[in-house]
This record gives structure tokens, sequence and C-alpha cells, in this order.
């Protein structure tokens, strides 16, 4: 930043997931800056607690062995065969189901269009989880509960990491496809070649 000349105190907002790193440099070099936690990482460590109870459970019940993806995926991604799977699994009597349905409600905690009706959402889900008797999930609820303040931010600037990680993405892909460049700068050229939506206006 400073060697370009910038003034890191202009910087008002910041986005990121929960690493402590991260929130160590952001208040070490932006301190005016407000964090807001990367809704994609919530739902990653929800995702994390589901995927825990499952894997407990499934020692117990056979029948949850190679279901992982299908409690990970959004309901609109599965497959139809998934989404069969899911339907019978739903009627059972299974603490993966409870675990499931959790991480489904909290999705609708970012359609809620202010932070006070969010912070209200997100007590009412914290008591549901923490009263469960599923350790994983208490375990996730407390984890949100001890960031919720970045985390409602969400509900300020409405920021997330969503365009930087699609950046991410095709820069890996660049990186894979030519299986390595040869030094820094011609990596740097094809990012921007890439990435840029530069404009040649060639004559041909």
């Amino acid at each position: 930043m400073l060697c370009h000349h910038g003034d890191p105190g202009k910087i008002k907002a910041a986005c990121c997931d929960m690493s402590p790193a991260y929130i160590k440099g952001i208040g070490e070099y932006f301190e005016n800056a407000q964090i807001t936690f990367d809704k994609f990482h919530v739902m990653m460590i929800v995702n994390k607690g589901v995927d825990a109870f499952r894997r407990t459970e499934q020692k117990i019940t056979s029948i949850l062995k190679k279901t992982r993806y299908i409690w990970l995926k959004n309901p609109d991604n599965l497959t139809a065969k998934q989404a069969d799977s899911l339907g019978s699994l739903r009627d059972m009597n299974l603490k993966t189901v409870r675990a499931y349905q959790m991480k489904l409600n909290l999705k609708e905690f970012w359609n809620i269009h202010d932070r006070s009706s969010a912070e209200q959402f997100f007590k009412k889900w914290y008591f549901w989880l923490t009263h469960s008797n599923l350790p994983p999930m208490i375990d996730t609820a407390k984890t949100l509960k001890h960031h919720l303040e970045g985390i409602l931010n969400y509900f300020v600037g409405r920021g997330t990491n969503g365009f930087l990680e699609a950046i991410n993405g095709t820069i890996q892909s660049l990186k894979r496809t030519a299986r390595g460049y040869r030094n820094t700068d011609n990596f740097v050229t094809m990012i921007y070649l890439r990435c840029g939506k530069l404009q040649f206006n060639l004559v041909i």
C-alpha cells in the first residue's frame, strides 16, 4: 500500500474468513476497517459441523456411508439420484438430518434485510444448536457466536469474497493449464490477459 502512495486509513471495510492471521493483519494495517466475515466461509464451518456429526453417526448407522456430499451440497445442486436419497434419509429418525436442518435454517439468515433482525434470528438459532445434544453443532454455534460481530457486519455492507474467490479460481486454472510458468512476469501477464477484460481494438 505505502509503496503505491495509498492510505491504509481510508480503507473502511474488509472481508475475510475467520483466520486469526487475517484478523490480526487487518487490525494492524487497516485500523479503520470494519471486518466482515465472509458468509461462504461461515457456511463452510456449519458444513464441517454437519459432516463431523454424519461421520460419528455412520459408525452406528451404516446407511449414512457414502452420503457425505448429499449433506454438504445445496438442495438445488443435488443430482436426481442424490435428491431421491436425501428424500429417503429425511424420513428416517437420524440425528444427521437434524444437523442438516440447522444448516438449511442458517441459509435463510442471509436473506434478512437488517442487522437487528439478523441478530435476533442468530440468537434463536444459537439456542437451538446449543440445546440440541449434537456436540459438533454445539461447537459450531459457539465458534460463530465468538465471531458474531463480524458476521453481523454483513448486513451493513453485504460484503463477500465471492468475486475474489472467482478470480482466484481462474488464476489457479491458468497455473494448472500451463503446468507452471518460467518466471513470475509471464504468469502475471497471463493473469492480466485472462482477468483484465482488456480491449485491444486491433485493426485487421
